[in-house]
């Protein structure tokens, strides 16, 4: 079958493409923008790929037409394809059709961490040997796709609550069946497509009113969004998880960085965990992760031992290497809760030294100004904080900077941010660069002028 997808090179999208192919379909796609990395991956699929959304790019006619939840009305690719009746669904909808019916799905939702927590249940399934299929939005550095189809019987889901499609306004994870489902955390997100955080509740609510009795709900001890979601109605078993408290999931940190912490079960002490990752928020993701693979049959012992493995995610926190004496990181980071955990997981590690943040308010919230009260709050264990002010922000950072309690500056050109961190540039310095996007390649100009 030849299936085209409209919005391809999206993560969501793109990982979709790469199971398509792997079932044994012919998969082209199309996007506004094809650049790396997911283009380089889809290519290396022998996946076709076509810039722009030309009705051209459809002819001869695909069997199916997949389409994004970035596509909308207007577009001439989608209104080609409701012109000609050709058929068409969403990504989330296929997924569920062709990947997930019949497979013990275990979805991570949350605002934050999914992408992370998911490539760590993966990570521990993939270790002990079970060969999980998977689709996340983003690339585990301990796996070379985004996407797999594995073996049965599991298969793990970065679960989105961004909408399916134009024509589909339900939350993406409202599709995928889950029987283990990790609700790691909830705050007030997308504001371009919901109005508050009672809509986000109300879509949640959906996904829990989908598993099944014998499944299993995780949720933290301290997330009162989550909380009075599963008081709407669960009928499900749950479990908790937190670094503090002694019911459920808890952790006891060696190091204060969260770089090695004891992780335990009702109060006992099961193993210490020893890896790469910083900060509570990753403590925590840990701890889901755990519960989630241990509820698929994986002892607690080799949860654990498998996360001491565990290499991480590209784009979080992913440290690109030291010039100079300077040290850059690329995070993904884009909401205030994740700038401040991001900078406190750093401070606790390196202690004294300059953290430099250089963040763009990408999102699609932020350009909507919605969280601008507290992101000035959300750097204050940097030492240094560059703004970046975009064309197409709504809003001016002006504010921001003058009620930062940090030296905080707003730059307008890639150019000027790199020169200035080369002319104050000091050995140990540590420069975290914030962008859900591709930050017009600040990350390798600034490793070649550091250089």
């Amino acid at each position: 079958m030849h299936l085209h997808i409209l919005g391809i090179c999206g993560t969501f999208m793109g990982s979709l493409a790469i199971l398509a192919k792997e079932l044994g379909h012919q998969v082209s796609g199309s996007d506004a923008n094809v650049y790396p990395p997911m283009s380089t991956q889809l290519e290396a699929q022998g996946i076709e790929l076509m810039e722009g959304f030309s009705p051209s790019h459809l002819d001869p006619e695909p069997d199916l037409v997949i389409v994004g939840n970035a596509m909308s009305r207007g577009n001439e690719a989608v209104e080609h394809v409701l012109a000609r009746g050709i058929p068409y669904t969403s990504g989330p909808q296929w997924l569920r059709d062709h990947v997930l019916q019949g497979r013990w799905v275990i979805a991570l939702a949350g605002t934050h961490g999914k992408t992370t927590t998911s490539s760590m249940v993966t990570w521990i399934l993939e270790d002990v040997g079970l060969n999980p299929g998977y689709l996340i939005g983003g690339v585990p550095k301990n796996f070379e796709v985004s996407a797999r189809i594995g073996g049965d019987p599991f298969f793990v889901v970065e679960a989105d609550e961004y909408d399916s499609a134009f024509f589909d306004k339900r939350s993406k994870f409202v599709h995928y069946l889950p029987r283990t489902l990790v609700l790691n955390n909830m705050e007030f997100d997308h504001a371009d497509i919901f109005d508050d955080l009672a809509a986000i509740q109300r879509q949640f609510h959906h996904v829990v009113r989908t598993v099944p009795s014998n499944g299993l709900i995780i949720h933290p001890n301290d997330d009162n969004a989550i909380d009075q979601t599963l008081k709407m109605g669960c009928w499900t078993p749950t479990q908790r998880f937190g670094a503090q408290g002694d019911e459920g999931w808890s952790a006891r940190l060696i190091k204060d960085d969260g770089s090695q912490f004891e992780v335990l079960w009702q109060g006992d002490v099961c193993g210490v965990v020893e890896w790469s990752q910083t900060g509570m928020h990753s403590v925590n993701n840990g701890l889901a992760a755990i519960a989630a693979a241990h509820h698929a049959g994986v002892t607690i012992k080799d949860c654990i031992d498998a996360l001491c493995r565990f290499e991480g995610v590209k784009r979080r926190m992913e440290c690109l290497g030291s010039k100079g004496g300077v040290t850059v990181f690329d995070d993904f980071a884009h909401h205030p809760t994740a700038i401040a955990t991001t900078l406190q997981g750093l401070r606790k590690k390196v202690g004294d030294k300059r953290i430099i943040a250089i963040i763009e308010p990408r999102s699609n919230t932020m350009r909507m100004g919605v969280h601008q009260d507290r992101l000035a709050g959300s750097t204050a264990e940097a030492s240094e904080v560059i703004w970046y002010q975009p064309e197409g922000v709504d809003w001016k950072l002006d504010a921001v900077v003058d009620s930062a309690t940090v030296p905080t500056v707003l730059m307008q050109q890639i150019d000027e941010i790199i020169q200035r961190i080369v002319d104050g540039k000091k050995p140990g310095d540590q420069v975290v660069i914030m962008s859900n996007g591709g930050f017009g390649g600040i990350h390798q100009k600034l490793l070649n002028a550091l250089d």
